[in-house]
């Protein structure tokens, strides 16, 4: 259904229009269709139909994109993986999602887990066979791909997704991208993540031009944008924070450079002002969406002020967001409570659950009961809704700290913490404490050349929050915080230091 509605109307309207651009050239969005079609039909002689799953581990480029569409095309069910994954990990999701076969680089781990096909795409490139496939899979309720969360908190799950779920953020991403014909979006974040895989649908519905990166590095991003005139793309506030580091920003023209949009984890508000003084000519757009949901919400440029730095924005069209307390009760304007949701990206389920209902399985699961609850979406965001109807998110449920009986929200410490010049990066959680429960700890790398004592950091932020949401425990990491594949920065690994056992420096 989405391959018809994507790429079917890209070749009615612009089929001469740059579809994708490859090192080796440029592809018009005929040549495209040409292509998927000669990588469905190899996929077929390998033996795949509709609703198999196909594995992908490999970084962004425009064999991802193609294999994707084939995979819309046919009825496959794509499963992508992080490419950060050790092979224990890869082994994990393989066993819960059971794909028929897997497509990877050489330079990804390999799997143990047996599968019926392997193709390692760099090594023996996946050929057209036979004569192109013609037909066109056409089910809006069939699942089009299992996004796997990103594990922040634990196991990671492969949310389904479906045609039409998938096709709703393509909506989604024209009311706050404001897509164009001709524009040319760059994948800078990881396909395999929400905030960059429903892209790849919704450029091609509006005639525009994708661009990929392998791989992001401030001077890498810098020279895709100018060598392609990159109008869009999204980024994760790591990104972003690594971009404003980046010395040599100022000698490169980015001016081409209109949507600059961010999710993913909270940002600081500190980085934004910075970000908006070194990318003037970029409009800013938050983003907030989850694996299980889509896009939610979105903060436009023009409502950047100083009040809502802190906001996610408005809810997109046909998504109904609510704020709801322990009670169960909506909350009123500034009243904390879980961000529940409903509206068409909503998944339909995690995918063991969903599989449940298939014939020949009957393993009881309940992961899925759990968050879809009276056809609500649980996100496990605490936050509040001000008056005007903004969103604001100040914490995971599973990452609020309860200090001595008080809930103490780690992104308020950190955007206090991340005010200081000498701060790059820094995340703040709980760790145990015989006399409090809890404590609040923060791990901060520095900027290069930068000194900073915890006396000095807890001095700070005595001003700006209440004392008991001052940091207690501080440790300074000399390289870089452990990330996810997505950026996002990975508290549960330096939580479980501590909460193993005794603390011990990072």
């Amino acid at each position: 259904m989405i391959y018809t509605h994507t790429i079917g109307r890209a070749i009615q309207y612009f089929p001469n229009h740059i579809a994708i651009r490859k090192e080796s050239g440029a592809v018009t969005f005929l040549e495209l269709d040409s292509r998927v079609r000669g990588i469905a039909a190899t996929l077929r002689q390998q033996g795949f139909l509709g609703g198999d799953r196909l594995a992908l581990l490999m970084p962004n480029g425009p064999d991802y994109i193609e294999l994707i569409y084939a995979c819309g095309l046919l009825g496959i069910i794509a499963v992508p993986i992080n490419t950060r994954y050790a092979q224990a990990e890869i082994d994990r999701l393989l066993k819960d999602a059971r794909p028929r076969g897997i497509i990877r680089h050489s330079k990804l781990p390999s799997p143990t887990v047996r599968l019926q096909w392997e193709c390692v795409i760099d090594v023996e490139p996946l050929q057209e066979s036979g004569e192109p496939y013609g037909g066109e899979f056409y089910d809006p309720q069939a699942v089009l791909a299992l996004i796997y969360t990103s594990g922040t908190t634990g196991q990671p799950k492969g949310a389904a997704l479906t045609h039409s779920g998938i096709f709703s953020n393509i909506y989604d991403l024209d009311y706050w991208l404001a897509y164009r014909e001709q524009a040319v979006f760059l994948h800078a974040s990881p396909m395999f993540h929400i905030a960059d895989f429903p892209a790849i649908f919704a450029a091609p519905v509006f005639g525009a031009t994708q661009a990929t990166l392998a791989r992001f590095d401030p001077e890498a991003f810098c020279k895709r944008v100018e060598v392609d005139q990159v109008t869009h793309t999204v980024l994760v506030p790591t990104m972003i924070n690594a971009l404003c580091r980046f010395e040599q920003l100022g000698e490169h023209n980015l001016q081409s450079l209109d949507v600059l949009a961010y999710g993913g984890s909270p940002i600081a508000p500190s980085l934004v002002r910075e970000v908006r003084e070194k990318l003037p000519n970029a409009k800013l757009l938050q983003v907030y969406g989850l694996s299980e949901a889509g896009f939610l919400t979105g903060l436009k440029d023009e409502e950047h002020t100083e009040a809502r730095l802190r906001s996610c924005g408005r809810t997109c069209p046909g998504v109904d967001l609510r704020v709801i307390t322990a009670n169960g009760q909506q909350a009123s304007a500034g009243e904390l409570g879980e961000l529940v949701a409903r509206g068409p990206g909503i998944m339909m389920g995690y995918w063991r659950d969903v599989e449940e209902q298939l014939p020949g399985h009957d393993t009881e699961v309940d992961e899925t009961a759990a968050v879809l609850r009276e056809g609500a979406f649980h996100t496990g965001d605490i936050g509040y809704q001000d008056p005007e109807g903004y969103f604001f998110i100040v914490d995971r449920a599973k990452e609020m700290i309860v200090s001595g009986g008080e809930n103490v929200y780690s992104g308020e410490v950190e955007a206090a913490i991340y005010e200081l010049p000498q701060v790059k990066e820094a995340a703040v959680f709980g760790i145990p404490d015989p006399k409090w429960g809890e404590i609040v700890a923060a791990a901060i790398v520095l900027r290069q050349g930068a000194s900073l004592s915890a006396a000095e950091v807890i001095e700070y932020c005595r001003g700006r929050i209440a004392a008991y949401k001052l940091p207690r425990h501080i440790d300074f990491v000399l390289d870089e915080l452990p990330k996810s594949g997505s950026g996002k920065i990975l508290k549960r690994t330096l939580r479980e230091r501590y909460w193993e056992g005794q603390p011990r420096r990072v």
